[in-house]
């Protein structure tokens, strides 16, 4: 039966401690990239530290399932921490790291942070910029099709906002009689690569552009995992029954740079991490001791996945056609 109505879960002390818990297993797999990748245990390296505040509510809330009456998800190479959230195990990220065999999500044939999980709905997620607010509307169309509560989710940076492909995807979303249901969301962390994004689009509120074609949009902090959760899901709500586009901007910060090729060095820029920690011990909800047993635990996952990652096998040539070309039966 398709669902008809949709309700977020609650958002009450353990899963305020939860978001913690997830927001420190994804960053604790992201250093653990950056540190395979400087000691030739992996080879390029991007993702999503300062991001985990938005990604990591985003995971929480998604309808999670296989086929149009659950979402589909449209990811960049900074979702991380939202496929984790989903739960996805960091184990499979270091495979991906390191191009192993048994890589889950292209077996060794795409570097870090590319996802592809079907039984999620995850669509593989692709290098290119932006692409993916273009083909949002497809997976879009056919839910609208189908009925029920299933939304597409698309995510980006605010630079690919620059690229034709959110205008394309936002005009497909708003055809008269036609709307689509898709929630757009921006990760503002003000740089397009090495390009601050100052200096290639006039205003800030990335959101605004939707004003006009019409999209209901919002700009929030995304540094504070409370508010992102509570805008995550009025926008879901909205998209979900009013069957809609929304636009949601996530100010969020980018600590690691852009990517291995910058050297992914720390950078001075708000750590929500800590920002959070501190508002856990103040409304008293955990110790300073709790949350450093978190890391502990987190740094011991991830130092014995990683001693698991080096003994797994890599790809060779005879490898090399498989999973590339679907053969189906005489006549199909």
């Amino acid at each position: 039966m398709t669902a008809t109505r949709w309700t977020p879960p609650t958002l009450d002390e353990a899963t305020k401690l939860r978001i913690h818990d997830l927001m420190v297993k994804a960053r604790t797999t992201e250093e653990m990239q950056i540190r395979m990748m400087r000691t030739g245990h992996g080879y390029f390296w991007i993702g999503a530290p300062g991001e985990e505040a938005f990604g990591v509510p985003l995971g929480l809330l998604v309808h999670k399932g296989h086929g149009p009456a659950y979402d589909y998800l449209h990811l960049h190479y900074r979702s991380s921490p939202t496929v984790l959230a989903m739960g996805s195990e960091p184990i499979d990220a270091l495979r991906q790291m390191r191009g192993t065999l048994t890589d889950p999500y292209s077996k060794g044939r795409n570097f870090v942070n590319h996802f592809a999980i079907k039984p999620w709905n995850i669509v593989p997620v692709t290098p290119t910029i932006e692409t993916q607010y273009a083909v949002a509307p497809g997976t879009a169309l056919m839910q609208r099709r189908h009925g029920g509560v299933g939304i597409s989710i698309v995510t980006g940076g605010d630079a690919g906002t620059a690229e034709g492909d959110f205008y394309s995807g936002m005009n497909w979303s708003t055809r008269p009689g036609q709307e689509l249901p898709v929630l757009f969301c921006i990760a503002h962390n003000t740089w397009g690569i090495s390009t601050p994004s100052a200096t290639v689009q006039n205003f800030r509120e990335l959101n605004k552009r939707g004003d006009g074609f019409g999209i209901k949009n919002v700009c929030i902090d995304g540094n504070d995992p409370i508010v992102a959760w509570h805008a995550i899901a009025e926008a879901m709500d909205y998209v979900r029954h009013e069957r809609k586009p929304f636009i949601l901007q996530a100010n969020v910060s980018r600590l690691y740079g852009h990517s291995s090729s910058s050297g992914a060095h720390m950078h001075d820029e708000e750590d929500c991490l800590p920002r959070y920690e501190a508002r856990l011990i103040q409304e008293n909800l955990s110790t300073a001791a709790e949350l450093k047993a978190v890391w502990d635990r987190w740094h011991d996952v991830l130092h014995d996945a990683l001693q698991q990652v080096e003994k797994e096998p890599m790809p060779d040539q005879s490898h090399v056609l498989q999973h590339v070309y679907y053969r189906g039966q005489a006549g199909n």
